[in-house]
């Protein structure tokens, strides 16, 4: 079966579906939870000598499956190693958590007579994504100041892998530690 596209499950429409125990996994709705495509959240090397912070901000509230944040995560990340790399440290923010549950339609000649149609349409969990709101960080980025074109088309390639609209923010990593 294929994946359905991230237009169906953009939308923040309902409560979030996160309930899975591992204790009892047979008291719960969600029977087995879904795999997530998205296991490395750190990129890069952490070291304390950065100057520039950029991060990727949500300007509207969307949800994001695992594989398009992996996705995103894989786009800027081979761009940084191709041009500057080993001097930036990448870090993904939001967690994928949210059960995105699918109806499984029977599509062909008398579809109609086989499938419930909307009837008991609960559905099956599919996959994981995260809930992203407004004003919310996606991608935090650090750097030197003089990577800074390079690090703003890194988030720039991340933004066009991701449903809505994002922004790119500098901030100066200088000015905010405090002195010692």
């Amino acid at each position: 079966m294929k994946l359905r596209p991230g237009r169906t499950v953009r939308k923040i429409n309902s409560q979030a579906w996160a309930r899975y125990s591992v204790k009892k996994p047979k008291k719960n709705y969600i029977k087995a939870l879904p795999r997530t495509s998205l296991l490395v959240f750190n990129m890069g090397v952490n070291k304390p000598g950065y100057g520039l912070g950029i991060t990727l901000k949500a300007r509207q509230n969307v949800q994001l499956r695992s594989n398009a944040i992996n996705s995103a995560r894989l786009a800027a990340n081979m761009y940084l190693e191709r041009e500057i790399p080993g001097e930036y440290y990448l870090r993904i923010v939001p967690f994928p958590h949210n059960v995105v549950r699918e109806k499984k339609f029977a599509t062909g000649a008398g579809a109609d007579r086989v499938s419930q149609g909307m009837t008991l349409s609960f559905g099956k969990p599919a996959a994981v994504a995260a809930r992203v709101f407004e004003g919310q960080t996606v991608f935090e980025l650090k750097t030197h100041p003089g990577n800074k074109d390079v690090a703003r088309e890194a988030l720039r390639r991340a933004s066009d892998k991701l449903s809505g609209t994002y922004s790119i923010n500098l901030s100066d990593l200088q000015k905010q530690q405090p002195a010692n």
